[in-house]
């Protein structure tokens, strides 16, 4: 039997039925923790000993490139894999040895599985049956749940005649209509084209937030993750990285992968000195940078320094030179961008910059060819990673 609630409605089940009630205002509170979770393929480790807790409501993607081990992850919460090691609880309970019918997760798979020779209607309503239900509260569940993602006049289509996104739709409505206690999506806008995307992104998430449903999404786009997300659990060769808000990924990433993985991130080398308040960095047309903060690392020596592009400012390489110092570059490429102008510079002995700033008629403009001066933005978060 599988129970929860929702910020809309209260939903149950009743011998094998699922009942929907009246709005109670409280939203379901399924914790997913994992504990030490590692899993091999062979002499392969996918997964490494992963601890993860997902709070009730949450809404948590699985971010990293291919072969990361996010599926594998999702794979055994929903217990369609028995991982190597560690434990899987929901709510506290260990869960490791029940069948994924048992366990309360819905999995929405990135090709959709629906099946062709069922209508919408049909597919919606297939685990109902599966369960018990009778042909008049099947009925009644369907058509609250393709009233849910707004696919009612769809019902008596068949998968062929639908859109990516309305198959999405449709396989998002028949894993929900069990109401189950999680809900898993597996990489669920991979065939959807960018506009389509975002238009199901803010679906799933409107969704989401009504039904009140702890989420785990598997995605390698970070930009889905960044906008989607509660938090972002950052994964790289079977390894937890971080997991934190898209906000602190972003500002203050914990290793060098995230500050590259996680959106655009300026890399130099050089070394590291000073102490709280002022540090300084110096590298090869570097000269050098005054900073009241360092971290992750903040130890004398070696580093790597991390800013993102929006984090920079530019002025006249004739300008007076900064208190705080600047990073002498040439002006290689200029890309308007909306709003903003991206600016693709050159510096003697190193890798190139990437600097973003707003485009408006009051703002300065560079050509290419010309010396600029590259300084760090007040209060601007950077990042310094031991190398």
């Amino acid at each position: 039997m599988v129970t929860g609630q929702s910020a809309v409605s209260r939903a149950s089940f009743q011998d094998g039925v699922f009942r929907m009630t009246a709005s109670s205002g409280q939203r379901a509170s399924v914790e997913v923790q994992l504990e030490s979770v590692s899993h091999r393929y062979g002499d392969s480790l996918a997964v490494d000993r992963v601890d993860l807790r997902v709070s009730g409501g949450e809404l948590v993607a699985l971010l990293g490139p291919s072969g990361c081990g996010k599926t594998t992850l999702l794979r055994i919460v929903a217990g369609l894999m028995t991982q190597t090691g560690g434990s899987v609880r929901l709510d506290g309970e260990p869960v490791d040895r029940l069948p994924p019918n048992e366990r309360g997760a819905g999995i929405v798979f990135q090709n959709y599985a629906l099946f062709p020779h069922m209508t919408v209607a049909a597919n919606v309503g297939y685990g109902l049956r599966a369960r018990g239900a009778s042909r008049a509260e099947t009925a009644r569940v369907v058509s609250e749940m393709l009233d849910m993602v707004r696919m009612s006049q769809f019902a008596g289509r068949y998968p062929r005649e639908l859109s990516g996104g309305q198959q999405q739709r449709v396989a998002l409505a028949r894993t929900l209509a069990v109401k189950p206690r999680v809900l898993l999506l597996d990489e669920p806008f991979a065939a959807l084209d960018k506009n389509l995307r975002l238009d199901m992104q803010i679906e799933i998430r409107r969704i989401q937030r009504e039904l009140g449903i702890t989420t785990l999404i598997v995605t390698h786009d970070q930009e889905e993750a960044m906008s989607m997300a509660d938090r972002i659990a950052v994964m790289n060769a079977g390894v937890l990285e971080q997991f934190d808000t898209p906000e602190a990924l972003y500002d203050r990433p914990a290793t060098l992968f995230v500050a590259s993985f996680v959106g655009t991130a300026n890399l130099i080398e050089g070394r590291l000195s000073g102490a709280p308040g002022a540090f300084v960095f110096a590298a090869e047309s570097v000269g050098p940078l005054q900073l009241e903060r360092a971290g992750p690392c903040s130890r004398a020596g070696s580093v790597i320094f991390a800013a993102r592009p929006e984090h920079l400012e530019m002025s006249a390489a004739d300008a007076p030179a900064p208190a705080a110092g600047a990073i002498e570059a040439r002006v290689e490429m200029v890309l308007p961008l909306g709003p903003s102008l991206v600016y693709e510079l050159s510096r003697a002995g190193g890798n190139g910059l990437k600097v973003v700033l707003p485009r408006s008629n009051a703002s300065a403009r560079w050509s290419v060819g010309q010396s600029v001066r590259v300084g760090v933005r007040a209060g601007a978060p950077v990042s310094f990673f031991a190398r």
